[in-house]
């Protein structure tokens, strides 16, 4: 039976692009895998705490040795790895905010990170695990626009997920989201419902694509 992973982000509910998009993705993975679960969080709604200390140290400590504090620190990164691990699919919305990706993502990012576990280890558990990333943004950051290089979403997190976690990261990016909203940038609401149309189509044609292979 699959299992998708399904986190988002975004801070704008029902008029989020970036949460369109992972919606399109899902309702096309449920409908693939009928027999499928889904384990979904929305950190706006409900976010995870920061990494403190204590968590992030108990983590060098085999499960085994660890004492009654440390497990009881390590408990909320042991569920947020065990959900990554348990799954097929990680699918996640991550929306430009101030040219990097929302502290709730990276708080859950911080958790993940397990040496010898999930990272830097011969073997890590989500190596090879699919990681569908939708990062949506108001204006375009591609090669030739004003803003190209100030783009820290895609970088980061293809570093982050994927070398240092060894997901197979790929990436849809819904641009120029401000279009309809921003009188100045009504020219380029064409581009807008271009991108739009275009990173729904790539999420359910990703959805279906992976829906053809066996779960693990």
């Amino acid at each position: 039976m699959a299992t998708l992973l399904h986190i988002d982000t975004s801070l704008n509910g029902e008029s989020s692009h970036s949460r369109a998009a992972t919606a399109a993705f899902r309702r096309v993975w449920e409908d693939e895998n009928p027999q499928g679960s889904v384990i979904y969080r929305d950190l706006d709604a409900d976010p995870i705490p920061h990494l403190r200390a204590a968590a992030y140290y108990a983590g060098y400590t085999a499960p085994g040795d660890q004492s009654a504090e440390e497990r009881a620190a390590f408990a909320l990164r042991a569920e947020l790895i065990e959900e990554a691990e348990a799954a097929d699919a990680i699918l996640l919305s991550a929306p430009m905010y101030n040219y990097s990706i929302p502290s709730t993502l990276k708080a859950w990012i911080d958790h993940v990170f397990a040496v010898g576990r999930t990272s830097m280890t011969e073997r890590p558990s989500l190596a090879g695990k699919p990681a569908i990333v939708v990062t949506s943004r108001g204006g375009s950051y591609r090669e030739g626009t004003p803003q190209h290089g100030n783009d820290y979403v895609q970088s980061y997190l293809q570093q982050a997920l994927g070398t240092g976690l060894g997901l197979d990261v790929t990436f849809i990016v819904p641009e120029l989201t401000l279009a309809p909203t921003v009188p100045a940038m009504a020219d380029l609401i064409p581009l807008f419902e271009t991108s739009r149309s275009a990173s729904l189509a790539a999420a359910e044609s990703r959805a279906r694509e992976l829906a053809m292979r066996p779960a693990a």
